[in-house]
């Protein structure tokens, strides 16, 4: 994969150049620039497929978090919630009825 990512491209690049060095008239000067201009148009393919396949990566990332929060309740980076707490093992009773102050008296009685 290496040798269509990186050296193919700068084969073509070289041989561009090269072709120029040669004989750099004018005739050959466009040969050369057409040559090298399709040696950085493989590079710059090479380069949008790879970002084009980052995010399809980025994607599946995306669903298998959805996956993990759908069967757990939280996401995978996130902690686990506390469980709620057990009623029976309290510190405290609770009070179901607490006691209110008498209402207060309307009138001079």
């Amino acid at each position: 994969m290496r040798l269509v990512r990186v050296w193919l491209p700068a084969v073509v690049v070289v041989a561009g150049v090269v072709l120029w060095a040669i004989d750099p008239s004018a005739d050959r000067a466009e040969g050369a620039a057409a040559i090298v201009g399709a040696g950085l148009a493989i590079w710059l393919l090479n380069l949008l497929f790879r970002v084009g396949v980052t995010g399809d990566r980025e994607r599946d990332a995306e669903d298998a978090a959805r996956a993990f929060f759908d069967e757990h309740g939280h996401w995978p980076d996130e902690a686990p919630p506390e469980p709620p707490a057990d009623p029976a093992h309290r510190a405290t009773p609770p009070h179901p009825h607490r006691a209110r102050p008498a209402p207060r008296q309307r009138g001079g009685e």
